[in-house]
């Protein structure tokens, strides 16, 4: 069957009027005499057809009967050609859709998969880089807490050795007062002795009850001495306890100072792999997300492929139905063509007439039925 939407009876219609006008019915003016429709192999090979059967071309001198019955067969053998060459086309354009779709279906599957495998590796590298992500968040939080302590623990030890140097600066103080207090008595005792030797003896009674009570000022001030010299020796002993242990202490606390600064150290690379590994992870998760959309497309372009595909199916279908009813009343309108051709052969020449009518009116309506089924065609 043609593709530019011709027949064989255009192309006997076409011949019979360049014949009638005189011209020469080649394929060009076949093809003029069409519209410029059809291509050139399809109109030589229905010339060939028509030159290899005169037989049934129609004749003028043949009787009406004759003629109806060939251009009955005729159109038969046309109908039966073009539902065969229509429903080879549909089922070889169906089953080159079909594999068409099949592909596009495998090759959808296989993405989906290959996705599939994509994301499960994504899925699992983020998970290992979520637990990395983890375990240094938990280190550094023990960091953290370690250098709290490490730093509680300077403060304290520094606390402390304030608290007993400021002991020890207030006891020397104290010593040196005690110190100066009793030089300064010394001193005073002395150039008051003088001056009570120098004074009027009336000043002695007075001298001696101050005597007294500096001789009890002074025990008291010499048992405080003696405490003093005790708490003094004392203190020494402590002084230098501490100062030991204050060196000590330094040295611990350089120590501890080393190993917060290895500490910080340690802590920025930690902070600075856990920033990588952000980064890393809003990458993935950015990736994820995409891969996520594109199965998704994926998803619905597969969806409506199927639908298309039956659609496709259901259209064709419908259009084998219709052609297979066309094709049926086609059939019954030949079989009563046939039956009234057999009758008027056979029967009075006088009911000729009336057999033609109703002979025309059935060749009438199966060319509308076959012009329904040529303008149907893709």
């Amino acid at each position: 069957m043609a593709r530019g939407g011709i027949n064989k009876a255009n192309v006997q219609r076409a011949r019979q009027a360049l014949l009638d006008r005189g011209e020469h019915p080649s394929i060009d003016a076949i093809r003029v005499e069409l519209g410029n429709t059809g291509s050139k192999t399809t109109i030589h090979r229905y010339l060939k057809e028509l030159d290899n059967q005169p037989a049934t071309a129609l004749r003028t001198d043949q009787p009406l009967n004759e003629q109806l019955a060939g251009l009955v067969n005729q159109l038969a053998e046309q109908l039966a050609e073009q539902a065969q060459e229509t429903v080879s086309d549909e089922r070889a354009e169906l089953a080159r859709d079909r594999l068409a779709w099949q592909q596009r279906l495998q090759e959808a599957e296989q993405r989906i998969q290959q996705l599939g495998a994509e994301c499960e590796a994504l899925t699992a590298q983020l998970q290992a880089e979520q637990l990395a992500h983890q375990h240094t968040r938990e280190e550094f939080q023990r960091l953290q807490v370690d250098n709290a302590r490490a730093l509680q623990a300077c403060q304290d030890l520094q606390t402390r050795v304030l608290e007993r140097d400021e002991h020890i600066r207030s006891l020397e103080e104290k010593h040196q007062h005690a110190r100066d207090a009793l030089q300064h008595y010394r001193e005073a005792s002395k150039e008051q002795r003088e001056q009570e030797e120098r004074r009027h003896a009336a000043e002695v009674q007075h001298l001696q009850m101050e005597m007294r009570q500096l001789q009890q000022t002074l025990i008291v001030k010499q048992d405080e001495l003696t405490r003093l010299n005790r708490d003094n020796e004392r203190l020494t002993s402590e002084s230098g306890q501490l100062r030991r242990e204050n060196h000590a202490r330094q040295d611990a606390l350089q120590r501890q100072t080393t190993e917060m600064a290895e500490l910080k150290e340690q802590l920025t690379q930690a902070l600075t792999g856990n920033q990588v590994l952000q980064a890393r992870l809003e990458a993935q998760e950015v990736e994820t997300q995409r891969l996520d959309s594109r199965y998704a497309e994926q998803q619905q372009a597969m969806a409506t492929a199927q639908a298309m595909l039956h659609d496709e199916r259901l259209e064709f279908y419908q259009r084998h139905a219709a052609q297979r009813q066309r094709l049926q009343t086609l059939s019954a309108l030949l079989s009563r063509a046939s039956q009234a051709l057999s009758k008027d052969k056979v029967g009075a020449p006088g009911a000729l007439a009336v057999g033609d009518g109703a002979l025309l009116g059935w060749l009438s309506e199966a060319q509308s039925l076959l012009a329904e089924d040529t303008s149907s065609e893709p």
